[in-house]
């Protein structure tokens, strides 16, 4: 979540009359920046994480477990505790972690306190990071309450009591039936968020997510706790059209803004790198989130999918009738035919491979800002993906920040590129930042461990290096990976569905190769130049400290170097270059997931086999390389089977409880014994062999073990303190 500006928000009647002020401003900011680095090269890779927790609170004696809504208390806390730390031990910025707020009142966002570097040991401390920020929350809490990485709340918005404090359905924000307003962050930001999307829309958001049949699920499954006759708001009178039988409804932002997820941002070496690595995320996205898939319960009901997506996305629909083509365009411009919450529409590389047939959807954009855009030498694709995010119009204003000086502000460009929530975000650098051109990996689950959280983390980094490094192509038409989309919600999609992905990896390459990260061991960032590692002392040599600009106070910049090759480079690959294409539907084939990721056996090496490979082009010591195929051993074993998902082992684990009634009901006491279960495994207190690998209990109970040593031995005085 980016910075909360305070002010007075403008209610939609009034935000709307300065939609295209904010537009025409937000293009503006862009071209800002754009003129000013796009021809900015040699930034370092940085990297880093952003994980979501859920503050549950239990209800002992009710057998009950809630949503504790003490984010604010929380949050002060941990505030007050980051400053206490840096002002005992400075220097030691990048071991003290940033909690931020999130939609929900229950939940925390953290990250590290400085980026990850370009380095195979910084993956090293990648999961001693992630434990530290879950200790150091739980030590801000009740004893009753513990931070849990769920990714959907099973009993959000059920009958009964699932907050702490509990308080009753309804309010003016949301008009939800089922949820309280109270369950929103109270920063004016959300609510009116919240409100806008209802009233732009024209209705409460609806979401219907198919019911999981068991034995004794009634046929047809007709929800009995929908209140139907509240008449409390106008729009309680469409409950009965929008409510679908064989479906679990939900009809508020908070059920899909209140699920928590992994989110993975690289810094590039230049805006041609960013292009090239946001383009190659895109059919990715898919498939790991049908690797990480989640979220099998909603609303106190086994849904028949197993991911969180499409709830988000409804969640936050702000279309009209008009927009989602249910009537004639009269006051709307464009039919858009998905929610501002969705996957990606377009690719942006500005190279050959990136042939106009894999963007096949033809997705609405306003003809008029990429005629701006391609008038300031904005190029046709990069053009074309910022005039269509910018379709839609800001749904958050603050009277206060309406004006603004575009040279130095991108407040209004953020607000409409900020709220384009798709699975790959390119995001410019920050005006008057030393941030340079960056990418977010979306589409993942949060992971109940931070062994699994840091496994998927460590992939997604060691991809990024073989794409860039092996000049890998996973180009595939927009209508696949759309999907792919579809297909990766489906109830146990790894073994029911097989997914489109392009055959041949390795051609045409996207523009030139790279050579391979060196293999020096640089720096932790912002730790002094003498912590040890291993037996080897580190360096400065990209660090980025407190002050943001990479370099150590006292010390020489180093020189900058891109984050997958050695020296400088253009920020777009040469244009002379050409392929002999054939037809496109020659290029891609169905595979499992397991032979996306493992391979199958036939010559397509899989994604895990493109890691392996560039793995092998490195020097590593046996204990790094053991370290780190104890993260790629959970995906590969995620992907074959042999370890099942959280989605599929929660589905079981109420399917076996004694008190299930197999009509597809998570009652109060079913979510409290989950729950507890839950957590008791991530503190390895109980084995889970079918989820986690058989050494996972002991390795946890450790009171050392090797992936944490790393971040232990440079901030074990801060994380003791």
């Amino acid at each position: 979540m980016g910075l909360l500006a305070l002010g007075t928000p403008l209610p939609w009647s009034e935000a709307r009359h300065h939609a295209d002020y904010v537009r025409h401003h937000g293009i503006n900011q862009f071209l800002k920046i754009w003129n000013r680095l796009k021809d900015r090269t040699g930034d370092v890779l940085l990297w880093g994480d952003e994980i979501e927790y859920m503050v549950i609170s239990y209800d002992d004696p009710a057998k009950n477990a809630r949503l504790s809504l003490r984010q604010t208390e929380i949050l002060l806390d941990l505030q007050e505790d980051a400053k206490r730390r840096m002002k005992e031990m400075p220097g030691r910025e990048a071991c003290i972690p940033v909690f931020h707020p999130e939609y929900g009142r229950y939940m925390l966002e953290s990250t590290p306190g400085m980026p990850y570097g370009a380095t195979i040991e910084d993956l090293l401390t990648v999961e001693g990071n992630m434990a530290f920020r879950r200790k150091l929350a739980k030590s801000r809490m009740k004893p009753n309450e513990v931070p849990l990485t769920l990714t959907s709340f099973p009993r959000l918005g059920a009958p009964g009591i699932f907050t702490d404090p509990y308080y009753e359905p309804g309010g003016d924000a949301a008009r939800s039936l089922f949820l309280p307003d109270e369950i929103t962050n109270p920063h004016v930001r959300f609510p009116t968020l919240t409100a806008n999307i209802r009233r732009r829309r024209g209705s409460t958001v609806s979401m219907n997510m198919p019911i999981y049949f068991d034995k004794a699920t009634p046929r047809p499954f007709v929800d009995p706790n929908i209140p139907r006759n509240r008449g409390k708001f106008p729009e309680d009178d469409n409950v009965n059209e929008e409510a679908l039988d064989d479906h679990i409804y939900m009809d508020a932002m908070g059920f899909g803004m209140g699920c928590c997820c992994l989110q993975i941002t690289f810094q590039a070496c230049s805006i041609g790198e960013a292009r090239r690595m946001y383009d190659a995320f895109v059919p990715v996205g898919p498939i790991m989130l049908a690797l990480s898939a989640a979220a099998p319960i909603f609303r106190g009901l086994l849904a028949d999918v197993d991911c969180r997506w499409d709830v988000i996305a409804g969640s936050v629909d702000d279309r009209t009738r008009e927009e989602r083509g249910l009537e004639p365009l009269k006051n709307d411009r464009f039919i858009i035919p998905k929610s501002r919450y969705d996957s990606v529409d377009s690719y942006i590389y500005d190279d050959p491979s990136n042939r106009p047939e894999y963007n096949d959807t033809n997705p609405p954009i306003d003809e008029g800002i990429k005629k701006k855009l391609v008038e300031e030498g904005v190029d046709e694709k990069l053009a074309n993906h910022f005039a269509h995010l910018f379709i839609r119009d800001p749904i958050v204003i603050f009277e206060e920040t309406l004006k603004q000086d575009d040279e130095c502000s991108s407040d209004h460009f953020e607000n409409i590129q900020s709220t384009n929530w798709q699975t790959v975000r390119f995001k410019p650098p920050p005006p008057g930042s030393p941030i340079g051109w960056r990418v977010e990996f979306r589409s993942m689950e949060v992971q109940l461990t931070d062994y699994e959280n840091a496994a998927f983390a460590v992939f997604i980094v060691l991809l990024t290096r073989a794409i860039m490094n092996l000049g890998l192509n996973f180009y595939l038409p927009i209508s696949k990976v759309n999907e792919n989309m579809h297909r990766a919600h489906r109830r146990d999609a790894i073994h029911t569905q097989k997914f489109f992905f392009r055959k041949d990896l390795f051609s045409p390459q996207p523009g030139h190769g790279c050579d391979p990260v060196p293999t020096a061991l640089t720096s932790l960032n912002g730790l002094p130049a003498h912590i040890v590692i291993n037996g080897a002392s580190t360096n400065t040599n990209g660090a980025i400290n407190g002050n943001g600009n990479g370099h150590v106070p006292g010390r020489a910049s180093p020189a900058p170097t891109c984050s997958s090759h050695s020296n400088s480079r253009a920020h777009t690959p040469t244009q002379d270059r050409s392929f002999d294409f054939g037809p496109v539907e020659e290029e891609y084939a169905e595979f499992t997931i397991n032979e996306i990721i493992n391979g199958d056996g036939k010559g397509f090496p899989g994604l895990m086999g493109v890691v392996e490979k560039y793995l092998g082009t490195l020097t590593l010591s046996p204990s790094v390389r053991k370290e780190l195929e104890k993260n790629l051993m959970l995906i590969r074993r995620r992907a074959d089977g042999s370890l099942i998902t959280t989605a599929t082992w929660m589905r079981n684990f109420v399917r076996s409880h004694p008190a299930y009634n197999f009509d597809s009901v998570v009652s109060e006491e079913i979510n409290y014994d989950l729950i507890q279960r839950l957590d008791a495994i991530e503190r390895g207190e109980v084995a889970a062999p079918d989820l986690l690998p058989e050494w996972y209990q002991e390795a946890r109970t450790a009171s050392s073990k090797a992936t944490g040593d790393a971040f232990q031995a440079c901030c074990g005085d801060v994380a003791s303190a």
